[in-house]
C-alpha cells in the first residue's frame, strides 16, 4: 500500500496544508506527519529523506520563507518530492514559491501553487496511480464528480439568471 511522508518546517504551516491532509484520507492512502527545519534542524532533515524510501513512496514538504526544506530533501533521496510554498512572512509566499521551483539541473522538485495542500496530494495521487490500477479509478471518478459539481453550479447560476430577466 502506497504511503505519503509529509514534511513541515513549522507547526504554524498546519493550517495551510490541511487540505493535502484530507485529501489523502479521501483517498485511504497513508501518510506520516514530521516536523523538520532545512534551518534549524538541518541533519534530521537529510536523515529523514535518506530514509526515507524505506517506508514511503514519495514526499510532500511544505516551507515558507526560504523555503530549502523541500530540496534539501529531495537532495537527499530519490524518491519524488512536491514542494508546497506556503504564505508567510512579508512576502505571503511568493519568496517560498520561487525557492522551491528554482531547482538546480538535477535535483527537481515538483512544485504546486502557494498553498497548494490539495494539489500537492492530488499530483501525490497521480504518481502513486502508476502503479495502483485501484488508485487511477479513484481519480477518475474525483475528476468526473469535478465536472459534475461545476456543471450543477452552471446550471444553478443559468436557473437563477433567467428567474430574474
Amino acid at each position: 500500500m502506497a504511503k505519503v511522508l509529509i514534511v513541515l518546517g513549522s507547526d504554524s504551516d498546519l493550517k495551510r496544508i490541511e487540505a493535502c491532509f484530507t485529501t489523502l484520507d479521501d483517498f485511504s492512502i497513508d501518510w506520516d506527519l514530521e516536523l523538520c527545519s532545512a534551518h534549524r534542524s538541518p541533519e534530521r532533515a537529510r536523515d529523514l529523506a535518506l530514509n526515507a524510501e524505506a517506508n514511503y513512496d514519495l514526499i510532500i514538504a511544505g516551507a515558507g520563507l526560504a523555503a530549502h526544506l523541500p530540496g534539501v530533501l529531495a537532495a537527499s533521496t530519490l524518491l519524488p518530492v512536491i514542494g508546497v510554498p506556503l504564505a508567510a512572512g512579508p512576502l505571503n509566499g511568493q519568496d517560498a514559491l520561487y525557492s522551491i521551483v528554482q531547482m538546480p539541473p538535477g535535483i527537481p522538485v515538483a512544485t504546486v501553487g502557494i498553498d497548494g495542500g490539495k494539489n500537492a496530494a492530488v499530483l501525490a495521487l497521480e504518481i502513486l496511480a502508476l502503479k495502483e490500477p485501484e488508485l487511477r479509478d479513484k481519480l477518475r471518478e474525483f475528476r468526473l464528480e469535478q465536472a459534475r459539481k461545476l456543471e450543477a453550479k452552471n446550471q444553478s447560476i443559468k436557473a437563477g439568471l433567467a428567474s430574474g430577466h
